[in-house]
């Protein structure tokens, strides 16, 4: 089968205290698991059960028949990348390449920290707040559900996922504080400048 779910990059417990080892239990070992487990069903015996995720999205993208196949596979993709962008003793300002193009594309570190947690805060019901790189400039931007970046041609470079099982047993209903957790305390900069590669 094509989709499977990685490894975590630390322990469950390296995060806290802004994501618990329980959420990251949940998230990880059942919604995440549940992705992968439910696309393998949908794509079983069909020309895209040799395909990896990226590969399944961009072929199944816009085509009704097949949107199962599409919200799986890009919760698996969304979630497998989601979880590069964290790492222990991250978040604040990043430093290397992606530091520059933050000053010259937002004009500062604070505006882009700002347009994030407002992307991630405004988008309604479950969703993913997003860096990308897009015609050779960063911008920000939030896709609904299991929409995701690469199914329209944009490079992603970071995430955070505004879905209720990413933060509900630390945060309840305060999305807000968790995105700031996350932007103050666990991005992970060293991801985001690989990507930028």
């Amino acid at each position: 089968m094509s989709l499977t779910l990685p490894d975590l990059p630390y322990a469950k417990d390296a995060l806290e205290p802004y994501l618990s080892a329980k959420t990251l239990e949940f998230h990880h070992d059942k919604h995440h698991k549940a992705y992968v487990d439910n696309g393998n069903k949908l794509i079983a015996g069909t020309d895209l059960d040799k395909e990896d995720a990226e590969a399944i999205i961009k072929k199944v993208v816009g085509d009704a028949s097949k949107a199962g196949i599409f919200n799986n596979a890009a919760q698996v993709w969304n979630h497998s990348f989601y979880w590069l962008c964290l790492k222990p003793k991250g978040g604040g300002r990043p430093t290397g390449e992606v530091a520059q193009k933050i000053d010259a594309d937002f004009g500062s570190y604070q505006k882009f920290a700002e347009e994030l947690k407002n992307a991630g805060v405004t988008q309604f019901g479950s969703g993913w707040a997003w860096l990308v790189l897009k015609d050779g400039k960063l911008a920000v931007t939030k896709t609904g559900n299991a929409d995701t970046p690469i199914a329209h041609g944009i490079k992603p470079l970071l995430t955070v996922d505004v879905w209720e099982h990413a933060y509900y047993l630390d945060y309840q209903n305060r999305r807000p504080d968790y995105i700031q957790a996350v932007i103050d305390n666990l991005i992970n900069w060293d991801f985001v400048n690989s990507r930028l590669k």
